[in-house]
């Protein structure tokens, strides 16, 4: 196996009836050396998860897809006016294509920027479909597994818990949250 297909990981969701089911599986989840930070648990606003290890910001809003697009959208904008500003005969001579390429670099810096202030206040939308059962009190746990443990740690959780609905995986996860 290489190296690189002994890091990929796969993200695991189940849905947790309560608080006790979650402290449970937390536990289970460790004896079976799965780390810490590779378990999120998400709730509804205003339950306490206690010690659990809650989703951050990252894993709960669409920061990364909107900075992504941000980026895309800054930079064409960029390039584009940096274009049609070489157009103009006194400052077409003056900018240049590396003007050009400043420019789009700039915009996709500020396009990232702006549309991240936007996207952290987004829901992640991978998540979407999770929201009913959070709303009405479940816990959504995420565990990010290496893929060659993906059915192990299924089967773990679901032998020990007829009360957990599993939900599915992610085929690619983020490189950090």
């Amino acid at each position: 196996m290489t190296r690189e297909a002994h890091l990929m990981r796969r993200r695991l969701y189940f849905v947790l009836p309560d608080l006790n089911s979650a402290e449970t599986i937390e536990r289970e989840l460790l004896l079976a050396k799965v780390d810490d930070p590779h378990i999120h648990f998400l709730a509804r606003d205003g339950i306490n998860m206690g010690r659990l290890h809650v989703a951050n910001l990252l894993q709960r809003s669409d920061l990364l897809h909107g900075i992504g697009i941000g980026m895309i959208a800054g930079g064409l904008t960029g390039a584009l006016a940096g274009v049609a500003l070489s157009f103009y005969p006194d400052i077409g001579a003056s900018i240049g294509m590396g003007g050009i390429l400043v420019l789009a670099v700039v915009c996709a810096m500020i396009g990232s920027w702006i549309s991240g202030m936007i996207a952290v206040s987004i829901p992640n939308s991978r998540l979407r479909r999770f929201q009913p059962a959070i709303d009405r009190g479940e816990i959504l746990l995420m565990v990010d597994v290496p893929v060659r443990r993906t059915k192990e740690i299924r089967e773990l959780i679901m032998s020990h818990h007829p009360e957990v609905s599993a939900k599915g995986q992610e085929a690619q996860i983020p490189a950090f949250p």
